[in-house]
């Protein structure tokens, strides 16, 4: 089996460390036992992929080493963003010194300079650490090169840059593995997308956020890209796909829900909200009944997250003001017993399936 990624070998060796458990249970419980030529066998093979994996990914081959890759991708990620916002601040600190020629030729250089970095570094690092850090301050000093280069020669703020520094962000994503990246440059494009469709209502793209509805045709598009082009080699990068669709989905319809006189429709207020109520309520159902039909926990997760805060939020507008608090706040407790038992039933159905 070929694995292409260092998520893929991270899975494999997890399944072989799980595999080594189970197999000693079953030992001890006299359910199996396998000839000491079979045991040396397995053990042989599973260690030289351990160790294939180990030179060429760098994976955690045991509990503890994953714990302690928790602490590095917490400190990459927090080192990452201290570097981006020193880069930043040098900048600013040390700007008006420069002739406009060098704040140029910085400006350029410093990305390209730091995008090079980034694919020599990442040759010569298996953990992906390093890579992250370097990558991430290469997309800070680019987004930094087109704002400022903007203010050098004065030119009108765009929505075109957002395209850009979602291109940059998707080829450092894609290119080197890192989820952090990938979000950010679905963040550019949801903002580009919903700038354009802003823009051609008639309002300045800067605005785009003032019209929620802004966000729906970049939602679609989003949740079902993963289906249309094959990630079967970035296989984690799928589920940030679809979480980003869903949230600039039902963000949308959230707070149209609550302030209805921002939409483009031109019904009255209060209908624009409770059509937008229902539609969080059946729209956020779906989501959770899909995520169960294909599998797809963190659509489940996030459909059923924004069902509860709809219904929450409903609770809130409804008893308020009317209920004892003691009496408000029983009622959303058995609410949340009542999902309980419905999700549990909805596990146990899907647990079947399974079985069948």
């Amino acid at each position: 089996m070929r694995h292409t990624s260092r998520t893929e070998a991270q899975q494999r060796a997890d399944e072989i460390r799980i595999f080594r458990k189970e197999l000693a249970c079953l030992e001890t419980a006299g359910v199996l036992r396998l000839a000491d030529e079979q045991r040396a066998a397995v053990h042989h093979y599973h260690d030289g992929l351990l160790t294939d994996f180990a030179q060429s990914y760098d994976i955690d081959r045991d509990l503890h080493s994953k714990q302690l890759s928790w602490g590095m991708r917490i400190a990459s990620f927090l080192g990452a963003l201290a570097l981006a916002a020193s880069v930043f601040f040098l900048f600013y600190q040390f700007w008006g010194r420069f002739s406009e020629t060098a704040q140029v030729i910085i400006l350029i250089g410093a990305p390209l300079g730091m995008f090079a970095a980034t694919v020599w570094i990442q040759g010569r690092d298996a953990t992906g650490y390093f890579t992250k850090l370097a990558a991430m301050v290469a997309f800070a000093c680019f987004v930094l090169n087109l704002v400022m280069l903007g203010q050098i020669f004065n030119i009108t703020p765009s929505d075109q840059a957002l395209l850009a520094w979602a291109a940059l962000a998707l080829l450092l994503a894609y290119a080197c593995d890192l989820r952090l990246l990938l979000a950010a440059g679905i963040i550019c494009i949801i903002a580009y997308t919903a700038a354009r469709f802003g823009t051609w209502s008639g309002m300045y793209w800067i605005h785009f956020g003032e019209r929620p509805e802004n966000f729906f045709p970049v939602s679609v598009l989003l949740f079902f890209l993963p289906q249309l082009v094959n990630h079967r080699s970035r296989e984690d990068f799928a589920p940030i796909y679809r979480v980003f669709a869903i949230l600039s989905l039902l963000l949308p319809v959230l707070i149209l829900s609550n302030w209805g006189r921002i939409s483009y429709l031109t019904w009255p207020a209060n209908t624009v909200e409770h059509f937008y109520q229902i539609a969080g309520f059946l729209i956020s159902a779906m989501l959770a009944w899909a995520g169960l039909r294909q599998g797809w926990p963190e659509v489940v997760n996030t459909g059923v997250t924004f069902f509860v805060i709809f219904l929450y939020t409903k609770f809130y507008d409804w008893w308020w003001e009317f209920f004892p608090k003691y009496l408000f706040f029983l009622v959303v407790g058995l609410t949340a017993v009542l999902f309980l038992f419905v999700i549990k039933r909805l596990r146990q159905a899907a647990s079947a399936r399974e079985e069948a």
